[in-house]
């Protein structure tokens, strides 16, 4: 047994064997080990190797699926080796085979997945600077390929796609990807010429010019590696695999990573799920329809036809509250979309197909409340529901109503589906009357009242008989077993029946799991048309999701307009209004050609930060097809939203919080167009004081003269609100706030023109600190107030000088310009580029 072991073990050295055993998974040596640890179970050992104990632990088979969840979710992959011959028959040990793969982005079960999150596997191809990068979500049958031309781009993408699971080429070490789980792939994987004979098997076409992704070598040569592995992890056909879309970047308004972070669209900046924007628009119906809405928030639209028509179907929902009737009846609808994958791979338990038919049976009604409604968006949705009529009687014919949750027992086909199954049925249902029948028939004819006729798994069907009345028994009495007390017999009418129902209870058995797999066959034809219909359900619930929002929040309709701008009229922020126990203060926003740039001030804790994410929020909503929190929202177009808020490090990489701002700000400076939306809260912070307000000027005048983005920009810098003197394109706004005496109250309410003060004391004073270094800061505070008046400052008649560093030299002059001049920002990594800053200083020391 331990051979036939680790012969299998041997084809993957490097995943958790699961080895059935009768009723237990057993895995042995390092395996055994890894897994009493990760799993909290114990670790034996049984026989020898090398004269030494081999190390076992095992899982009841019965409850493998909790066992397999754990390891999943903590990264690991597992082996399913399951026995495959008759144990009746084999002399040796009973032949066994690796029937199934699992790892964390190849999961299709219910019970291995989050109901509403995508599970997504990539592969990642590189070719110099170029890269493809393909995803398949095998729980749904969804395969995207795109071709991504810088490494900061493919790092946005692996950032909204959050993959379970990352295949790569084994000569490319993937250092940079944290916290994911990365599988290495033999090189020829990648080829192109087999990926494409691969993919073309696949779907069954000559080429792939159908697909619009001929012309992208990088992405489907991911794609034939991302095919290949999937196929040698599930073992069977994937039908469900039948089409290729592919994504282009400028489809979307692009996010990167750290603006994801900062706008909380799904994980809160302390990493929890609750008090993001998520948790606050999704209240959808169906599994289905919350993953669709994770899909949009990650990915806004720049189609504007698409979202206008998202828009008005909203409007017709909410009039006469049309959406309350379908998300009520969208809650009677199961995990269509994964269930039609689980058929496709032949993995759908009975319970799935009971679902499924009880999900079919409400289609009709929500074609009836969709019908009186005159919406364009929602009439096509309507024309993708087939009331699957005939599968839904297929269903109903076949499955009991409510079925156990595997089809191993039996207890699945319903009652007159099959007329073979149903006579074996009664052989087996009618057996306990006939033994009751033969035990009363029994006792009047010996005269033993204590007989008894009975069943067991191991000796079959017997009469027991009590010690005592031997001397009683007929002469056809053939003794069977000697126990204590009694002794038990067959009777050769007995034998022949349990002859008969024996075999019946098996053959019947047998039969129902024939028609169950058959049944998954005929279930296979529908495939293209419940994934259609599984779409539509998801989409008709974010539409009417949304609605509900906009109805139950005060949400109104954006209007998207043509040209370069953004206002908004008593704008909210989504999440923040919903956490405050007092009124949320809605503020205006006005921008435009030629108010491009807000410079923000005002005291700490004041709402600078919430005003700038509600701005980038409310524009995120309407680019999803959402109402949105505010009064009025006139938005032009938008290309990218870019945030630089907070302050962290980067452990890992080595990367002060300095590092971290200034990386992220060299993105900003260096990807933002005039259709961009800037967000930056505090840059220069984790410098000098002269270091960090010369950078803040320096980004501040780059964005408004170079750029041109549309920029909020937050600072405690007041020289910088001189910056509007000088471009016009540039607004000072504060957040107000008032003193009362040592107190201060935060109004949160926006205003034109610069604050005159930060109120750190009064903010520091709030938070705890003691009066006797309150006392002390406000003594110095005095101090350097008197002295300001010979400390240099940014103002429109004076050049950036912060030092008291002599004026330079007509030579050194020359010499700086020389070296500025020979510097190519473009081509600079932020750290090349605060080198070079550093070495222009210290000639100026």
């Amino acid at each position: 047994m331990m051979q036939q072991y680790l012969r299998l073990k041997s084809e993957y050295p490097e995943i958790l064997l699961f080895y059935r055993m009768g009723d237990f998974y057993e895995l042995f040596y390092e395996d055994a080990k890894q897994a009493a640890q990760l799993l909290d179970i114990t670790l034996t050992a049984r026989g020898n190797s090398a004269g030494e104990p081999i190390p076992m632990a095992g899982v009841p088979y019965h409850a493998v699926e909790q066992y397999l969840a754990r390891l999943l979710k903590a990264g690991e992959s597992v082996a399913i080796c399951e026995q495959v011959g008759d144990p009746a028959k084999s002399k040796g040990p009973v032949e066994r085979k690796i029937t199934r793969l699992l790892t964390p982005g190849t999961l299709t079960d219910d019970y291995l997945l989050e109901d509403r999150r995508d599970n997504l596997l990539i592969a990642l191809h590189k070719q110099q600077e170029a890269f493809g990068l393909a995803a398949i979500d095998l729980s749904s049958g969804r395969f995207t390929v795109q071709q991504i031309d810088s490494f900061s781009s493919l790092q946005n993408e692996i950032e909204r796609l959050q993959p379970a699971e990352i295949l790569h080429d084994e000569d490319w070490r993937l250092e940079w990807v944290r916290g994911r789980v990365t599988t290495a792939r033999p090189a020829w994987h990648f080829d192109l010429e087999t990926a494409t004979r691969l993919l073309l098997k696949q779907f069954a076409v000559h080429d792939l010019s159908g697909f619009g992704c001929e012309n992208l070598p990088l992405a489907l040569a991911a794609a034939g590696a991302l095919l290949n592995y999937v196929q040698e992890t599930q073992r069977t056909a994937l039908p469900h695999l039948n089409s290729l879309t592919v994504e282009q970047s400028d489809d979307g308004i692009i996010l990167d990573a750290a603006s994801r972070r900062n706008l909380e669209l799904e994980h809160s900046l302390s990493g929890e799920h609750k008090n993001t924007l998520v948790s606050i628009l999704d209240k959808t119906s169906t599994s289905m329809g919350s993953r669709l809405l994770r899909r949009w928030l990650n990915k806004p639209l720049r189609d504007r036809h698409v979202l206008r028509l998202r828009h008005q179907a909203l409007g017709t929902l909410l009039e006469n509250y049309h959406y309350e009737a379908i998300l009520s009846t969208l809650r009677s609808v199961g995990d269509i979309e994964r269930i039609a994958s689980r058929i496709a791979l032949g993995t759908a338990r009975p319970r799935d197909l009971s679902t499924l038919r009880d999900s079919l049976a409400v289609l009709p009604q929500l074609h009836a409340a969709i019908t009186e409604l005159d919406d364009v968006q929602l009439t096509h949705l309507q024309q993708q529901l087939d009331t699957h009529y005939g599968l839904h009687e297929l269903l109903r014919r076949a499955i009991i109503e409510n079925p156990p949750v595997v089809i191993r027992d039996g207890g699945v086909i319903a009652q007159g589906y099959d007329a073979d199954l149903d006579e074996l049925r009664n052989l087996s249902e009618n057996a306990d009357q006939y033994l009751l029948d033969l035990e009363l028939r029994e006792k009047q004819r010996t005269g033993i009242d204590k007989l008894k006729v009975a069943y067991n798994r191991v000796h079959g069907y017997y009469v027991e008989i009590p010690q005592s009345q031997l001397h009683r028994i007929p002469a056809d009495y053939i003794r069977r077993q000697t126990l204590k007390g009694v002794e038990r017999f067959i009777l050769p009418e007995l034998k022949k029946f349990e002859d008969k129902v024996l075999s019946a209870r098996e053959r019947s058995l047998g039969r129902e799991k024939a028609l169950y797999e058959l049944l998954l066959q005929q279930l296979a034809d529908y495939l293209i048309p419940l994934r259609q219909t599984a779409q539509a359900l998801a989409e008709l619930d974010v539409l009417a999701n949304f609605a509900e929002r906009a109805n139950t929040l005060n949400y109104y309709c954006p209007k998207l307009v043509e040209g370069a701008g953004i206002e908004i009229i008593g704008g909210r922020h989504p999440v923040v209004e919903r956490t405050l126990d007092t009124p949320f203060v809605p503020n205006d926003l006005y921008m435009d050609a030629r108010r491009r740039m807000l410079m923000i001030t005002g005291p700490n804790m004041g709402g600078k930060s919430t005003y700038m994410r509600q701005v980038a929020l409310i524009v995120l909503m309407a680019h999803i097809g959402s109402y949105v929190p505010a009064e009025s929202a006139r938005l032009g177009h938008i290309d990218r939203i870019f945030t630089r808020i907070g302050a962290h490090d980067d452990l890992s990489t080595g990367r002060s919080t300095f590092m971290v701002e200034m990386t992220e700000a060299a993105n900003i400076l260096n990807n933002a167009t005039a259709h961009s939306l800037v967000l930056m809260d505090e840059i220069g912070r984790g410098t000098s004081t002269f270091d960090g307000l010369s950078l803040a000027w320096a980004f501040a005048d780059f964005l408004a003269r170079e750029r041109k983005a549309f920029t909020l920009f937050a600072t405690h810098y007041f020289e910088l609100t001189h910056l509007a003197e000088q471009i016009n394109t540039i607004a000072n706004v504060h957040i107000d706030a008032v003193e009362h005496g040592d107190k201060i109250v935060f109004l949160h309410a926006v205003k034109d023109g610069p604050a005159n003060q930060s109120y750190g004391l009064q903010v520091a004073q709030l938070a705890g600190v003691p009066k006797t270094v309150i006392a002390q800061a406000k003594k110095k505070l005095r101090s350097l107030e008197k002295n300001s008046a010979n400390t240099p400052q940014i103002g429109q008649s004076l050049p950036l000088q912060f030092s008291t560093a002599p004026e330079p030299t007509d030579e050194l002059a020359v010499k700086i310009k020389a070296a500025v001049q020979a510097l190519e920002p473009d081509e600079l990594t932020p750290k090349q580029a605060l080198e070079a800053l550093y070495r222009l200083k210290a000639q100026l020391a």
